[in-house]
């Protein structure tokens, strides 16, 4: 059964696909069936440009414990930059969950 479970979070950045780089403004995150990946389920991400539909997006599907190390890992490496850097603010950062 699909659990159809979907976060979407609003970002400020680039990715990198078939095409070159391009600039993305949402996450999909949802926990269902990978496309690819050799698992039952999955944690999903599609880092996407809304404006510009599918064909500019990169996913990723990943285990459920491979996600929660990344997360851990995300967060680390944010601490370890605020220690070591001065993080200014950019104001066109849109970092709200929809």
């Amino acid at each position: 059964m699909c659990s159809y479970i979907t976060e979407k979070a609003s970002l400020f950045g680039s990715a990198k696909g078939p095409q070159g780089w391009f600039a993305v403004d949402t996450a999909n995150v949802y926990f269902d069936h990978p496309y690819h990946a050799p698992f039952g389920h999955s944690l999903n991400i599609d880092f996407v440009n809304e404006a510009d539909g599918a064909p500019t997006r990169v996913a990723v599907e990943i285990s459920a414990e491979s996600a929660k190390r990344l997360v851990e890992k995300i967060l680390a490496a944010l601490e370890e930059g605020a220690r070591n850097h001065t993080i200014e603010e950019d104001p066109t950062e849109v970092m709200q969950v929809r």
